[in-house]
């Protein structure tokens, strides 16, 4: 190839692929705003209250942040308002094991933030935190799962609860669970947490109705 065809293909080439660089850069740009939902007063004043506390400094959200603590982009997907408030306000009143220090955050401040959070989970982060790889080690993952592991799954629990050291901190650790409480207590546990435990943070399941009770409650009991 001559000096002169090696120069024009170099041009035409540099010419062509920065064109399809535009031409994805828009595309990208256009989409942006349909991947989250409307950023509110509420959501402003979360995210104020968010680097208050300098959350970020223990936390990951969106992929920046610190590793000390959970990542918190999808943190308010299944758990109540409640529970959230509860916690922000006073992480031992949840869980006598919480390493989160309580801050003195206020009412009104929880609120704000957890409207933050509620904001960042439905942001679109194509499958952002991953889920964890080891997830069938803790026998909630695979393709043969039984009933009761595929609602222990669909409901979320384990971004509370730990199985075989995977799984989140805040609940009590359910590894040997089917060992410590009988099938009553369990499947009252689940329609009414605050009857069996007293101050409980975690919501009611009643609504999932009795089969799907049942099955998480036999999935319970094989945890020994």
């Amino acid at each position: 190839m001559s000096n002169k065809g090696a120069r024009n293909l170099f041009i035409f080439g540099s010419l062509f692929f920065f064109v399809i660089f535009l031409a994805i850069t828009f595309d990208t740009l256009g989409k942006l705003d349909k991947r989250a939902p409307e950023i509110t007063k509420e959501v402003d004043e979360g995210k104020h209250v968010w680097h208050k506390y300098d959350c970020i400094g223990c936390h990951t959200i969106f992929g920046n942040g610190s590793y000390f603590a959970p990542d918190l982009t999808k943190m308010a997907i299944n758990r109540p308002r409640s529970y959230l408030k509860r916690f922000l306000m006073d992480p031992k009143s949840v869980n006598a094991n919480a390493a989160m220090p309580k801050f003195g955050i206020s009412a009104d401040e929880a609120d704000r933030l957890i409207a933050f959070l509620e904001w960042t989970s439905k942001v679109d982060t194509n499958g952002w935190p991953p889920k964890p790889i080891l997830a069938v080690a803790a026998g909630v993952s695979g393709p043969e799962l039984s009933a009761g592991q595929k609602i222990y799954r669909s409901q979320g629990c384990s971004g509370c609860h730990m199985i075989n050291g995977i799984g989140g901190t805040t609940g009590p650790e359910l590894t040997h669970v089917g060992s410590r409480r009988d099938r009553n207590w369990l499947h009252e546990h689940f329609e009414d947490p605050s009857k069996v435990v007293a101050n409980s943070a975690m919501p009611s399941f009643k609504h999932l109705g009795d089969q799907a009770l049942n099955d998480l409650t036999d999935y319970m009991l094989t945890l020994r």
